[in-house]
């Protein structure tokens, strides 16, 4: 069984940072590709970022610069360091693998961005 579990979301103001971690387990990790989505109230999914096995990283333009998506294959983790977080930045961010032909996805990770 693929179980995916996030955390490290919470309450932040406009320009401060937080790091998310995405705890995988059940998969070969180190071969996994993993992403970040996040959806925001009202709004459609929307990729933020992806990790191959190989570490080739791809972002969405409007967190580029700002977000690092990285993973530590010894902890089988995936983290997204988020700097300088805007407004609309807020979101539940989840994160997703695709393992033996299906898409497997975590609970979720609240994200508010607020002064």
């Amino acid at each position: 069984q693929v179980q995916l579990v996030e955390s490290g979301g919470g309450l932040v103001q406009p320009g401060g940072s937080l790091r998310l971690s995405c705890a995988t387990s059940g998969t070969i990790f180190s071969l996994t590709a993993v992403g970040w989505y996040r959806q925001a109230p009202g709004k459609q999914r929307e990729m933020v970022a992806t990790i191959t096995g190989g570490g080739h990283t791809d972002y969405a333009d409007a967190v580029k610069s700002r977000f690092t998506i990285s993973r530590d294959n010894a902890k089988n983790t995936v983290y997204l360091q988020m700097n300088s977080l805007k407004p609309e930045d807020t979101a539940l961010y989840s994160c997703r693998t695709n393992y033996h032909l299906r898409d497997w996805w975590g609970q979720g990770t609240q994200v508010t961005v607020s002064s």
